[in-house]
């Protein structure tokens, strides 16, 4: 099986929303319908980063790295250009 850890960017907020799914297609589409609770209201969304994993402890476990500060600020970095273009305040 297979299993992905992502990051969104909010276009509204511009705040980072950190995910595990099995199945990245079909759960980025829930997101743009409005079928995830924690980002129904923080809509349009960006996907800006994913990882893949073949194992799935090794994914949930880089998914609670990614949504420490450490993580988050891991995040930012390798993703500075990227954040800028799109106007994270942050960048």
């Amino acid at each position: 099986m297979k299993y992905y850890v992502y990051v969104l960017l909010s276009l509204k907020d511009k705040r980072f929303y950190i995910g595990f799914t099995s199945d990245l297609k079909n759960r980025l589409s829930e997101h743009a319908q409005g079928l995830v609770r924690s980002t129904k209201d923080r809509r349009p969304l960006k996907l800006i980063h994913y990882e893949y994993f073949i194992n799935k402890a090794d994914a949930k476990a880089r998914e609670v790295f990614l949504k420490s500060g450490f993580g988050r600020n891991q995040i930012k970095e390798a993703l500075k250009r990227t954040l800028a273009e799109l106007g994270y305040d942050d960048a």
